[in-house]
């Protein structure tokens, strides 16, 4: 099974090798037919404490961190 590839932006680097990235998708309401925005936050495992708030990233599904931690960090998007 391909593992999942997002991208968001970092919205904190608070806690250590950890970073909360916001990943924001579209999607077209199945009765309204209206284009609907959807936002949601993952953690990602950031080994070098290197990205910072506000930095573009890719992160894709990993073995698990920790309880709330299932994504790694891949690099900055363009």
């Amino acid at each position: 099974m391909p593992k999942k590839i997002l991208s968001g932006f970092v919205v904190s680097d608070k806690p250590n090798k950890t970073i909360t990235v916001l990943v924001e998708r579209k999607y077209q309401h199945p009765v309204l037919k209206k284009v609907m925005k959807a936002r949601k936050k993952y953690n990602a495992h950031d080994e070098e404490n290197k990205f910072k708030i506000g930095d573009k990233v890719s992160i894709r599904e990993s073995r698990p961190y920790s309880k709330n931690k299932k994504f790694e960090v891949i690099g900055i998007s363009k």
